[in-house]
């Protein structure tokens, strides 16, 4: 028998009355190399090491091919709206001439009538003016990478010669929040590390007057366990780190900054739907387009095992419809039927979702398993939901 999910019978989930959520979140890569060396790096210092072979940038031929199939997706699904990332590695390697081509022919093949929504992810060393007058003038989003103040930063985000990148950054994020490009800013990503003071690293951050911020868990699962997280369930070092935080973001007289992992929780206490593949149970639509063409699951599941990502479709021959099907994508769309039962008997089942698929991987049983950060994320909701429930009964009591 193989991992799961390569047992799981989609034709029996198909004849139940199951049906595949369409593609609304294309991820291009369009550099596969990086000019920093992080050392948490999923692309670069974990299990899959496909990016050796990949060619560094997307040729224009694969940017048209992609662009088709993208197009293709979308009218075949009748979508009104897509999310375009440029990705890769660091995408501003790619050059203007690249990224001005990958956004002008996928808007052109899309067709004026659909919603094209393009942000580029960068480290943002290479961030420049002459780069936001391009975006500004593409309407291309940008999010950055920063981890808190120039020490935590640079204690992981370093070239390869060992220099902080901190201060470049610093330089780009200051001619970001300028408001001439403020329009453009779409926040920060900020990597969880137990060495780093919370509140501290929060405030930092803020410090850039951030839309919104993401809070990442270090990638990890069962059989390569992230910094900190041991066997005893009674420690929760991530959920003890992020407390402080949600105390201080909670507890602040007018919100400006959305912290997007605290708000997904209390949106899902109160019965929404998530809007992110790290926590909820709503089915993920997104899709990975490689420098070489080829289609892949997630790239974050190259923490879990080489080859995890892979579908054995390209952009030059297959249409986004073939991965629908394909269990390995199905198991991140059927939601409470893709939990492992230690989940499914959880009363937070429906907030936590087994959290982040890549972390629910253990060699031998696939991810057919709670996530890795389960202690933490059983205690971080608890903790919001006790909060958010004391306030309103409080506020309840307040008015007339």
């Amino acid at each position: 028998m193989g991992e799961w999910p390569s047992t799981l019978d989609v034709g029996v989930l198909l004849s139940e009355g199951w049906q595949p959520t369409p593609f609304r979140q294309f991820i291009l890569k369009l550099h596969s190399r990086c000019d920093l060396a992080c050392s948490y790096c999923y692309m670069y210092e974990m299990a899959d090491q496909s990016w050796r072979s990949r060619p560094k940038r997307m040729a224009s031929e694969t940017i048209k091919a992609a662009a088709f199939r993208i197009a293709e997706h979308v009218h075949h699904h009748s979508l009104t709206e897509v999310e375009i990332i440029l990705h890769g590695g660091e995408p501003l390697l790619a050059g203007r001439e690249t990224i001005e081509e990958a956004v002008t022919v996928i808007r052109a093949a899309v067709g004026r009538r659909v919603g094209v929504e393009v942000v580029l992810q960068t480290n943002a060393t290479l961030l420049d003016l002459p780069y936001l007058e391009l975006f500004d003038e593409l309407e291309v989003g940008v999010g950055v990478s920063l981890d808190g103040d120039e020490a935590m930063h640079d204690r992981n985000r370093r070239t390869a010669a060992g220099r902080g990148s901190y201060a470049a950054v610093a330089r780009a994020l200051g001619l970001l929040i300028q408001p001439r490009f403020r329009h453009l800013y779409r926040g920060l990503l900020a990597t969880v590390d137990l060495r780093n003071d919370p509140v501290t690293a929060y405030e930092a951050l803020l410090a850039f007057s951030p839309p919104a911020i993401d809070f990442l868990l270090p990638h990890g699962n069962w059989s390569a366990p992230p910094p900190g997280r041991v066997a005893d369930a009674e420690v929760t070092p991530y959920a003890d780190w992020l407390i402080p935080v949600f105390d201080r973001w909670y507890g602040a007289p007018r919100q400006v900054t959305r912290v997007r992992l605290f708000a997904e929780i209390i949106h899902l206490l109160i019965g929404g739907r998530s809007a992110s593949e790290q926590i909820g149970l709503s089915p993920a639509a997104m899709v990975v387009i490689e420098t070489d063409g080829e289609i892949e699951q997630s790239d974050i599941l190259k923490s879990a095992f080489e080859g995890a990502t892979r579908t054995g479709f390209h952009v030059d021959s297959d249409e986004f419809d073939a991965l629908l099907t394909l269990p390995s994508n199905v198991a991140r769309q059927i939601g409470r039927r893709a939990l492992a039962p230690t989940c499914l008997a959880c009363a937070v089942s429906t907030v936590c979702g087994g959290g982040l698929y890549a972390h629910r991987y253990q060699q031998g049983a696939g991810f057919a398993n709670p996530s890795v950060f389960c202690p933490d994320l059983m205690r971080l909701i608890g903790y919001i939901r006790d909060v958010v429930q004391a306030d309103v009964s409080a506020r309840m009591k307040e008015s007339p």
